[in-house]
């Protein structure tokens, strides 16, 4: 089997610019505010990414994906648990899909 070099140069390209934003994103980690305002708000923009992508899905989705979403938040108001309300939700997607596809 034969890859052109246009296609490794690529792949190769990818590589290093992936390596670099990660890289990039340790060494300023350091300089990150421990206090403050600005602190405080970079402790919410995981929340907030999550909900950017969460919150499509249950405008424009299936009741699929407003039975997954009631589940996920049950389970984590009950257990405190974010992996296990993020593995329900996958899982009752997934459950609720093939349910209603039938």
């Amino acid at each position: 089997m034969w890859t052109s070099p246009e296609a490794l140069y690529a792949i190769a390209g990818m590589a290093l610019v992936s390596f670099a934003v990660k890289a990039g994103g340790l060494l300023l980690a350091n300089r990150l505010p421990q206090h403050g305002f600005a602190a405080a708000w970079l402790k919410h923009i995981p929340g907030a990414v999550l909900a950017a992508l969460v919150a499509p899905a249950l405008v424009t989705g299936s009741p699929a994906e407003i039975i997954a979403a009631a589940a996920t938040a049950l389970v984590y108001v009950v257990t405190r648990n974010l992996f296990a309300a993020m593995a329900t939700g996958v899982l009752c997607v997934y459950v609720a899909r093939l349910l209603l596809a039938a």
